[in-house]
């Protein structure tokens, strides 16, 4: 006989425990815990009859085709892996006015002026303030429905009702299922809202696109089973003040994950930048020191932009550390392996970077760029403006490979740079008509701030 349960679940972390405390053992935040109703006892139906499943060989088993359909932004269907997929489930999140809720609005008025019946559900505007928006941006259609409405039961009948081709979630914080007691956003809230969406989507073959919240950390808020419920994660990034955004891939089951697109917030909705390194190279100062270019690769884009950095040695005390696009932890690193391999005295100067145009890199390719901008605040001395730099820098101070050198050269070229500090493997694999230069540690790499014959 099934009977109701009480457990507690941690909304940050998503542990559950058997009684209330006040902070959760795993994660240790503080006053995480939320109750929630659990149902034991109950028998599971199932589909199939016991004994009824068989293992197969994987090659007589026929690949999924994955129907895609384009949502008329180029960039988002390159991040998405060539367009939405019908049956498939992508969860955006990203900071509040990001732009999440307009770029989807765009999206699905590309997929609707093709003929295709979708649908916008908004959890936290009305459907007036959402139509306003829509004719704001353009993104006007009679095939674009709008839903203004939190409860999912009667999401999930209007769904099945218009038989949309895509519909948008906005945002899945807001919904609450009336099967639990909890208020929406719980935990509890976001495990059975997700989970329905999820299988409302795989059954009617539905694009589905759902926005979540982020934390103040910048990670999505809820339970970590809220990403592996849905197919697709993406995340829209931007520094406030800047106008440019990245939407970033973090898990695709059709596609690549490490794709990025840029877009441009207007007050005309979100625009393309098909050339980003023009983009983030446009206002670069010329022969100011502190300033390099550096040549990143995201998925199947190379991209170069501008690493800034300025160093100040007249400190009292210990020096502050700033870094504003790539990881502090990161910049810590390249400091110490200056003091100590390179005779650089910096433990008491203050140290400020940038990568100029609100532009975020993770990658470590982006190590000799920082070396050599630190390097050249520190000693007043400009790098070649023709000169583009990549490469990891190890603890030891040498320089390796990185993956997709070829990539990186040919974007260089393209922008009219004409010579490259690289890592020594990476030579071999340039195809352009750039110069390439190999170093194997950052001590080669530091000769080319003195005077050389060739500038």
């Amino acid at each position: 006989m099934a009977k109701t349960v009480s457990q507690y679940r941690c909304e940050s972390c998503g542990a559950a425990f058997p009684k209330w405390m006040g902070r959760c053992t795993s994660c240790l935040a503080w006053s995480s815990l939320v109750e929630e109703i659990a149902t034991t006892g109950a028998r599971r139906s199932s589909s199939t009859k016991p004994g009824s499943s068989s293992a197969l060989p994987v090659t007589a088993i026929e690949a999924d085709k994955h129907p895609r359909i384009s949502t008329g932004v180029a960039e988002f269907d390159r991040v998405l892996g060539g367009g939405a997929v019908r049956g498939g489930i992508t969860l955006i999140g990203g900071d509040p006015g990001i732009g999440k809720s307009t770029l989807l609005l765009q999206a699905l008025a590309g997929m609707a002026a093709k003929g295709n019946r979708c649908l916008y559900i908004s959890g936290e505007e009305s459907a007036a303030q959402t139509a306003a928006r829509a004719r704001r941006l353009g993104a006007t259609s009679e095939h674009l429905l709008v839903l203004a409405e939190n409860d999912l039961a009667a999401i999930e009948e209007v769904i099945a009702a218009e038989k949309p081709v895509a519909f948008v979630l906005d945002s899945v914080q807001t919904v609450r299922s009336p099967a639990l007691e909890s208020a929406a956003g719980t935990v509890s809230q976001l495990r059975e809202v997700a989970a329905r969406v999820v299988e409302r989507a795989k059954r009617d073959d539905i694009c589905a696109f759902v926005i979540g919240h982020v934390t103040k950390d910048g990670a999505l808020a809820g339970p970590k089973v809220l990403e592996h419920l849905v197919d697709t994660v993406l995340s829209f990034e931007g520094e406030r003040g800047h106008a440019f955004r990245a939407l970033r891939a973090l898990k695709n089951r059709f596609g690549s994950s490490t794709e990025v697109a840029v877009f441009e917030m207007t007050s005309d909705g979100m625009r393309e930048v098909p050339n980003p390194s023009a983009m983030f190279l446009a206002e670069r100062p010329r022969g100011a020191t502190g300033s390099v270019v550096a040549a990143t690769a995201e998925g199947s884009r190379a991209m170069l932009v501008e690493v800034q950095a300025l160093v100040s040695t007249f400190t009292n005390g210990p020096g502050r550390r700033n870094a504003n696009g790539i990881d502090g932890q990161r910049l810590s690193m390249l400091l110490a392996v200056l003091e100590r391999r390179a005779g650089y005295q910096l433990g008491s100067a203050d140290v400020f970077v940038n990568v100029a145009g609100g532009a975020r890199i993770d990658e470590p390719a982006i190590d000799l760029a920082l070396i050599l901008a630190l390097a050249s605040s520190v000693r007043d001395r400009p790098v070649a403006e023709d000169l583009v730099i990549f490469g990891e820098v190890g603890l030891a101070g040498e320089v390796r490979g990185v993956s997709r050198a070829a990539q990186r050269f040919s974007e260089a070229s393209a922008m009219g740079f004409r010579r490259a500090l690289v890592p020594a493997s990476a030579v071999i694999e340039n195809k352009s008509d750039i110069e390439a230069v190999g170093v194997r540690h950052v001590s080669e790499a530091l000769e080319w701030l003195a005077p050389h014959p060739a500038r």
